[in-house]
């Protein structure tokens, strides 16, 4: 039976014989002794050759070869996890080719982001790039788990959609037999009909897709939307509050989950009493602060929450508050979509989530009155008969309700600190990558 690299050191304490498999890692000739080490889903294991590693033919393995061994497991406190395996017999299951494009066994810090996106088949195979994407399950998993905790129902919605929910025009579009139809910006309208038709709480895991011709470190054209909605809200510090406790559960299980992971990254993430303590702070306020922030660092003045005031308010939060996370709420009702419910004649019940300078969500609550939404469509340029079928949920009665989206990638690279977003999307999309 196969025996996991992170399971070789048990084996080894009872003495007994092992099988192995995975991917030849490095290879290092030290003259009488030959060191192999292999690497599968669960770490590294050591393997001894007393000659030099071949196949069943004689053919010496490669890198990146899939293997198969058996041999007994030994205690070796220099090996990869304390543990090593004299081999006896090898079995060359998938020969890779010498000269591969990509050093999968590299520094990746050493690395340019292009050449591990071009490269992107191998370069996933790299330990620490890989580790990207186990701590982005355990962010989906624990963002699903806690609002199943919470009540709320798990949905799937279609990606083929007759328009933008928000109104824009920056869409993909699809041929769809006769006519041509766009790929989801949001789930925004399918969510609402559901808390609408009796739901009440719903969550959705799933990819949206933005025509937006950015070329940054924090845009995606296709990302992972992690969206949730509820009814019979007051406001949105009604979500701010799910959200805070939803941050401190997914950030305990990645602790809990992913402590290998984050130490490949020299990552941590914040305990769950810094979360609950994280500000709230109006949108004039916000921007005031981060401009006379600015104006101290030297820099001009800030009139809206700009990447540059995203990274002076989590800078702000973190020394008054110990923690790198701030929500900003009271947006203006120009900055926001049709459907955001007013305060007043000017500000609205929405907010943004800031963690470790960069916006990581979106929401707040919506219109639920018909009247409203009719009043409110001319302001926004709309037009009523382009928005039946959300005059049709409104008119057919709606709690009130709300709710937000977490951008996926873009809080797997703020808790690993990475560089580019791009770098937390297994295969990334923007203006000129489709491939592969």
């Amino acid at each position: 039976m196969r025996v996991l690299a992170k399971d070789i050191a048990r084996a080894a304490a009872d003495s007994g014989k092992v099988e192995a498999a995975g991917w030849v890692h490095r290879i290092r000739d030290m003259g009488g002794v030959n060191f192999v080490v292999l690497r599968d889903r669960s770490g590294l294991v050591q393997l001894v050759f007393n000659e030099k590693p071949v196949d069943e033919t004689g053919t010496p393995v490669t890198l990146e070869s899939v293997i198969t061994v058996k041999g007994k497991a030994a205690l070796n406190p220099k090996a990869p996890g304390g543990a090593e395996i004299q081999v006896e017999s090898l079995l060359c299951l998938s020969r890779a080719e010498p000269d591969l494009p990509f050093q999968v066994n590299g520094d990746v810090s050493k690395m340019g982001l292009e050449t591990i996106l071009d490269n992107r088949i191998l370069s996933i195979r790299n330990p620490k790039i890989r580790a990207i994407f186990s701590v982005q399950a355990v962010i989906i998993e624990a963002f699903s788990a806690y609002l199943r905790s919470k009540d709320f129902t798990e949905i799937k919605t279609s990606k083929l959609v007759w328009g933008g929910t928000e109104g824009g025009t920056e869409l993909f579009e699809v041929e769809y037999f006769d006519r041509k139809v766009c790929l989801a910006q949001s789930p925004q309208f399918y969510k609402e009909a559901l808390v609408a038709a009796g739901m009440e709480r719903v969550f959705e895991v799933a990819p949206a897709y933005r025509a937006e011709k950015h070329d940054t470190p924090r845009h995606l054209n296709e990302y992972v939307s992690l969206d949730v909605e509820m009814g019979f809200i007051e406001s949105e510090t009604d979500l701010i509050d799910l959200e805070r406790g939803l941050l401190a559960y997914i950030f305990g299980e990645v602790a809990r989950k992913n402590a290998a992971e984050l130490a490949m990254w020299n990552a941590s993430v914040p305990e769950a009493d810094a979360v609950e303590k994280a500000p709230v702070i109006g949108y004039e306020d916000a921007v005031k602060l981060a401009s006379d922030m600015s104006a101290k660092a030297g820099g001009g003045r800030i009139f809206d929450i700009t990447p540059e005031a995203e990274r002076f308010l989590c800078e702000w939060s973190m020394e008054r508050h110990g923690v790198q996370l701030v929500f900003v709420n009271e947006f203006p009702r120009r900055y926001r979509p049709f459907y955001t419910f007013p305060s007043d004649a000017n500000r609205t019940m929405s907010f943004d989530a800031l963690f470790r300078g960069l916006e990581i969500t979106t929401g707040g609550r919506r219109l639920h009155s018909y009247k409203a939404f009719v009043e409110t469509l001319p302001r926004f340029g709309l037009e009523l008969e382009n928005m039946q079928n959300y005059a049709a949920l409104l008119r057919s009665g709606c709690p009130p309700h709300g709710g937000f989206a977490i951008g996926c990638e873009r809080l797997t690279a703020r808790i690993l600190g990475l560089a580019n977003v791009k770098e937390a999307s297994l295969f990334p999309r923007d203006r000129k990558r489709v491939e592969p």
